[in-house]
């Protein structure tokens, strides 16, 4: 998802008369859809509504976009990093933890995976009648 496209997306737009009279049926709107809705007064937006889940993701957005404000150049040095293979090089969150002095548990030397033996299906037993 390009952050820039979710920023730009203005949503619908409705007469703050229309969001009055049909409020609960704005209110299911944007709850079912994450588009927000702006109200006009004289066709100028004055207002916006969206569901609580599209603000709440909104608010997510802009609080990592302060904490990291080169996040988009981060992005993309990463998706090269994976094209060249130069990832391969980067430390591991073990080595990471490790240079801090944290303890890191042993791997386990046996793995554990999905068995790739097919399996065969079982029979019920008939009940015995006592």
């Amino acid at each position: 998802m390009n952050i820039k496209t979710k920023i730009n997306d203005i949503g619908d737009f409705i007469s703050a008369t229309k969001a009055r009279n049909n409020f609960f049926a704005l209110l299911d709107k944007v709850k079912k859809q994450p588009v927000p809705v702006n109200i006009t007064v004289k066709g100028i937006p004055k207002a916006v509504i969206m569901g609580k889940d599209e603000f709440e993701s909104w608010q997510e957005t802009l609080e990592v976009m302060a904490e990291c404000p080169d996040l988009e150049k981060d992005i993309e040095e990463t998706k090269k990093a994976l094209k060249t293979g130069e990832y391969k090089n980067w430390s591991t969150l073990e080595d990471l933890f490790a240079k801090e002095g944290f303890i890191v548990a042993e791997k386990p030397v046996q793995k554990y995976g999905v068995s790739t033996k097919a399996k065969t299906k079982s029979r019920k037993r008939a009940k015995k009648n006592s």
